[in-house]
């Protein structure tokens, strides 16, 4: 099969079925398979974006995320925010985040600023 746009969801299905063969016998970079592969990863990944785009979560989903990552716990949250009912206030969406929090959530768990700034 050539390489083409992916402009509908019979090309999506048939390019998922084109690259679903390098999953099992990687290729070796530099060669054609190796270029087919990324084409098709790229073409697949712009079709899935357009038509499923997955947005930033929220602040408490990100802050959440986190969490579960790093095994962090409310009480983690809550000693360095400086209060466990202010923890518990934001991660039940009943107070938002001020400036500060949101700063020390990026500095010090690394929790993605954008993310903080959304709702």
């Amino acid at each position: 099969m050539e390489i083409r746009p992916i402009r509908t969801e019979d090309d999506y299905e048939s390019a998922l079925n084109e690259i679903e063969v390098y999953f099992d016998h990687e290729p070796e970079p530099g060669t054609f398979e190796a270029d087919r592969f990324d084409i098709l990863a790229a073409l697949i990944g712009a079709y899935e974006q357009r038509h499923w785009p997955i947005g930033a979560p929220d602040a408490v989903g990100a802050i959440k995320e986190i969490m579960a990552l790093k095994h962090y716990t409310q009480a983690d949250l809550a000693t360095l925010l400086g209060s466990r009912s202010r923890a518990s206030e934001i991660l039940n969406r009943r107070r938002g985040l001020t400036m500060e929090q949101a700063r020390l959530l990026h500095a010090c768990w690394q929790v993605p600023a954008e993310s903080l700034l959304i709702g």
